[in-house]
């Protein structure tokens, strides 16, 4: 037990769940271990407060950092923001610089509204579309946050949300009245996303989905889907919030991958290099409904947001980070199926190349990914079975970490010829299911 460890029995003492999200809590990674808290980041390394440096080949800020920890050029914009006032009466001229870069990007929108997280964006983007549409339901494949509109899902269907985000989650607090009002469907079945729409045609304001997640589009998805809102007058909403700025600039939509272009798109994460920010940018026709409907906050208006993401995106662009993304996540994942290989393990690997991600097909693979989350910090790495690309990783870094997970995965295969438990080797408690992402 460090400092770390204390921390958190403590936090949870006082903060229900011991921290605001649900993807930094210890027991996604290995209970007892994870060191929880930082004291400084910087580029891909971290130190936790017990002074312990640790390399990020994990999430990286859960996917907010595309530049890295700390960017130099990002942080001192910031910076000379603060210093020159991030709050006043009136308002900062970034809000329409941004907006203005946002829409260059993304030709086919004209207007922007802003947030500062992912979650609320996405029930902005709702009340926007149903307020232009003056429909009420919503199809929607994936995840997409933890608001009233989206956990209604499990009111009329008990665990319509079990191969969508997670299972068994109570709809405790959301108003009764919304059951029914949003329907799942799920990535690449077209047929049940036609079946969807011949049965609540006259009543969908909207469809939201990512575009891509962890599977490619197969058979035309996207674009069929494309063609039925448009003929069915449906906005189609694109959450980019984690798959925008991996691909290219802007979102996944515009990669040569996808090539399809929605009514309304949401970013946040990968927009500000770690900032509180996140856009909702639409076709003008649509996000003038904003007007018809309430929306509107004191820290929508705040500075740091709006500089910081202005200056992560000039610096993405000159850096072409959607290169190394993809290069160092094709390594990873090259390696990952290397490894399983020459141990003869159920590696499964799959993501897109900058989002990248493994799992084994066993029974025992939270216990495995446990263990390889706790040899791995050993050995000085935050590492569990995701990788997220960031400018401040390189090769030799990508090449380091997959020496060390050889070792790993080489003891991993030595606990299993002896015909033992992966978790009778655990300093601690199996790690919990994190979302399932199964989109």
């Amino acid at each position: 037990m460090g400092k770390g460890q204390e921390l958190y029995k403590k936090a949870k003492t006082m903060i229900p769940g011991g921290t605001q999200l649900l993807s930094k809590r210890p027991e996604m990674f290995a209970p007892d271990i994870w060191p929880a808290y930082y004291s400084k980041a910087k580029g891909c390394k971290v130190w936790d407060i017990d002074g312990r440096e640790y390399i990020d080949v994990s999430y990286m800020g859960i996917g907010a950092n595309v530049l890295g920890y700390a960017d130099d050029v990002v942080d001192q914009a910031v910076k000379t923001a603060v210093d020159h006032g991030s709050m006043c009466t009136l308002n900062a001229p970034e809000e329409v610089y941004l907006a203005e870069k946002l829409l260059e990007l993304h030709p086919w929108a004209g207007g922007v509204r802003y947030a500062k997280a992912g979650g609320e964006s996405m029930a902005l983007a709702i009340r926007i579309a149903r307020a232009f549409s003056g429909k009420d339901i919503i199809l929607f494949c994936g995840y997409h946050g933890w608001h009233d509109w989206y956990l209604a899902a499990n009111l009329s269907n008990g665990d319509s949300l079990a191969d969508q985000h997670l299972a068994g989650l109570e709809p405790s607090g959301v108003p009764k009245g919304l059951a029914g009002t949003n329907i799942p469907f799920h990535y690449n079945n077209i047929e049940e996303f036609k079946s969807l729409v011949d049965q609540y045609k006259n009543e969908i304001a909207a469809v939201v989905m990512e575009p891509v997640r962890n599977d490619y589009p197969q058979d035309g998805f996207l674009e069929q889907i494309r063609t039925i809102t448009e003929k069915q007058g449906i906005v189609l909403i694109f959450d980019e919030i984690t798959a925008g700025f991996r691909l290219c600039t802007g979102g996944s939509h515009l990669s040569p991958a996808i090539g399809v272009s929605p009514d309304m798109a949401v970013f946040g994460k990968g927009l500000t290099n770690g900032y509180p920010l996140a856009a909702i940018i639409g076709k003008k026709e649509i996000m003038d409904a904003a007007q018809g409907s309430f929306i509107s906050s004191t820290f929508y208006t705040e500075r740091i947001g709006f500089v910081a993401s202005l200056t992560c995106i000039e610096e993405y662009q000159k850096r072409r980070v959607w290169e190394k993304q993809s290069q160092y996540g094709k390594m990873v994942k090259a390696g990952w199926e290397r490894l399983a290989e020459k141990y003869d393990l159920p590696v499964v690997v799959g993501g897109i190349d900058p989002l990248a991600h493994f799992h084994f097909e066993t029974d025992d693979f939270l216990a495995i990914k446990t263990f390889i989350t706790q040899e791995m910090l050993k050995r000085g790495y935050l590492a569990s079975n995701a990788f997220y690309a960031s400018d401040a990783h390189s090769p030799e870094i990508i090449e380091n970490y997959l020496q060390s997970l050889d070792e790993v995965f080489e003891q991993i295969k030595s606990i299993q010829n002896a015909g033992e438990r992966i978790a009778d080797h655990l300093m601690g408690p199996v790690c919990q299911s994190g979302f399932q992402r199964l989109n």
